[in-house]
């Protein structure tokens, strides 16, 4: 039976434990949590970034945050590792997170507002263009491999395979 994008929101937010605010995110990151950052690129360099989040592309999440997969990002470490996954406006990011749920990683959430409450609410940000080391230590880069691996296209900062 077919159902609407708000009903899909919906049930995915029933399996989220708890959607923090910006503030409960920054607190929760300064404790350990693992802030993912699935925006794409355009949104990252018009906006910027949140100091210390890993960059995901949102095609690619599941494999990067399965901790058994071996194409997952070196930030990943436990199922029970803590993580908010952040969007533009926290709607794409609350899906995301479900399907990080289904994937066994139940301390997985999102920001709830999105990038747009984060910066709204003053909290530190990256400008533009600058780039920071993410908690694993590698750069965060707007190219990101294919999940089968390097010998795969990879996507150039357009989001086009070159």
């Amino acid at each position: 039976m077919a159902k609407t994008v708000d009903e899909l929101l919906s049930e995915a937010r029933a399996l989220l434990p708890y959607r923090p605010s910006p503030a409960e995110a920054l607190a929760a990151q300064a404790n350990g949590a693992l802030v993912v950052d699935i925006r794409g690129d355009d949104q990252r360099r018009a906006g910027g970034l949140i100091p210390g989040a890993v960059v995901v592309a949102r095609n690619v999440l599941e494999w990067r945050c399965d901790p058994a997969s071996p194409w997952r990002d070196a930030a990943i470490r436990t199922r029970d590792q803590v993580i908010i996954v952040v969007c533009q406006e926290g709607f794409q990011s609350s899906l995301a997170a479900a399907a990080l749920q289904r994937l066994g990683l139940r301390k997985a959430t999102d920001l709830d507002g999105g990038f747009a409450a984060w910066r709204e609410a003053g909290l530190p940000v990256v400008p533009p263009g600058v780039l920071q080391p993410g908690p694993a230590g590698a750069a965060q880069a707007a190219q990101v491999t294919s999940p089968r691996g390097p010998e795969y296209p990879k996507n150039d900062d357009r989001g086009e395979l070159r």
